[in-house]
């Protein structure tokens, strides 16, 4: 039995399927970590929910911000939908929409398996959020993305602001603030400031932001934590970070890497099939 965490598929149907012919994925003994953004930019976003939705009994996803965007595109009027790009539009016009959006929506934003011995996220961490704050933290907005109320989430997620988490916020902003660490945080200060306009690989960014796991006096986390999210950042591994975001929709490679005591890199090729753009975009 083995478990592979897969970084950002993004609608790149055809390099999952190899991946998993690769890593000769059997369903009866092996499971699957999807590190968040199943979906957007790849051409087949509507084809990888229906493969990841039908792994369901041996599969466990977080949720990127690619995702979050199509749910709450999916609570638009009909005509803001038929606006989204063609890749998401496929989704949203599909005649299992409902049934898909559903399932999405019921997915965590943090996985802990302290038997296995990983964390999952798709963005990362608080600086001074230990695991079992993050866990807290993400229960949070769980019960409401999963809440009959969970379209007023949706409708006012969005936004920079606030940009540093605080125990003191409420309401949307306290959500908003849980959302944007978890699924779109790359660099921050030391106090835990978030700058969503960095984007480049470490050493790019602004004096006094740091890569969100090399801030200093972090918290101490007390498994490895797989992550993705990241695409200019690439394959890191280090300072109990596995980070697996190979810009497979950028032309990359789509990774997954094999959890045990001595962690696996598996990768296979993937096509771009969008044109020259900077990236590591949300």
């Amino acid at each position: 039995m083995a478990t592979y965490a897969i970084g950002d598929v993004q609608g790149c149907y055809d390099a999952l399927a190899r991946l998993l012919e690769h890593l000769n994925f059997d369903t009866a003994r092996d499971r699957l970590w999807f590190c968040g953004d199943l979906v957007n930019r790849g051409g087949h976003s509507l084809e990888v929910l229906r493969m990841v939705r039908s792994l369901d009994a041996q599969s466990v996803v977080v949720l990127g911000n690619h995702d979050l965007s199509l749910l709450a595109i999916s609570e638009r009027k009909e005509a803001d939908q038929r606006r989204a790009n063609v890749d998401l539009a496929r989704v949203l016009m599909a005649a299992d929409r409902d049934d898909l959006m559903t399932w999405l929506r019921h997915r965590p934003l943090l996985h802990i398996d302290r038997e296995l011995g990983f964390a999952m996220v798709h963005a990362g961490l608080a600086p001074r959020w230990t695991l079992n704050i993050a866990k807290a933290r993400a229960s949070e907005v769980e019960r409401k993305l999963q809440g009959e109320d969970y379209r007023k989430l949706l409708k006012h997620m969005f936004g920079d602001r606030p940009s540093v988490w605080s125990k003191n916020l409420n309401g949307i902003d306290r959500l908003r603030a849980i959302i944007n660490v978890m699924t779109r945080l790359r660099f921050c200060d030391v106090r835990g400031r978030m700058d969503f306009n960095a984007k480049g690989a470490p050493g790019t960014q602004q004096p006094g932001l740091y890569p969100w796991f090399e801030v200093p006096g972090h918290a101490p986390r007390d498994l490895p934590i797989v992550c993705g999210h990241w695409s200019t950042l690439g394959l890191f591994q280090g300072l109990g970070i596995h980070a697996i975001d190979t810009g497979a929709v950028w032309g990359g490679k789509l990774t997954a890497l094999e959890l045990g005591p001595e962690p696996r890199i598996h990768a296979v090729q993937c096509e771009a099939r969008l044109g020259p753009r900077e990236r590591g975009g949300d």
